[in-house]
């Protein structure tokens, strides 16, 4: 599975790995959306320190967690963002939305 998530006390954290493109982000979506319903976070860490390519597939990932977390009131984090990630995310602008950890 390309997302792992551990889920405790109304925080989540999830571990993304492989590629993020327009064919692995769906399933990472459904699984990320899934535990988010199941566990209700008030804080969600996404660890981006396993993946291996990201397009432009990871920017709708990331804002469309970012939302999801906004409707409960809660908060994303996102740490080890890989240089080839960093650079598809600042090019997008999620850098001035989304602040993240390399």
């Amino acid at each position: 599975m390309p997302v792992t998530c551990i889920g405790q006390d109304r925080t989540l954290r999830a571990a993304v790995s492989g590629e993020v493109d327009h064919h692995g982000a769906r399933d990472i979506m459904a699984e990320l959306y899934r535990q988010i319903d199941q566990v209700l976070p008030r804080e969600l860490t996404l660890d981006l320190g396993g993946v291996s390519f990201m397009d432009s597939s990871g920017i709708a990932l990331l804002l469309g967690a970012r939302r999801r977390l906004g409707e409960l009131g809660g908060a994303l984090h996102v740490v080890n963002v890989p240089a080839q990630s960093a650079r598809v995310l600042r090019a997008a602008g999620i850098d001035h939305i989304i602040s993240w950890e390399e």
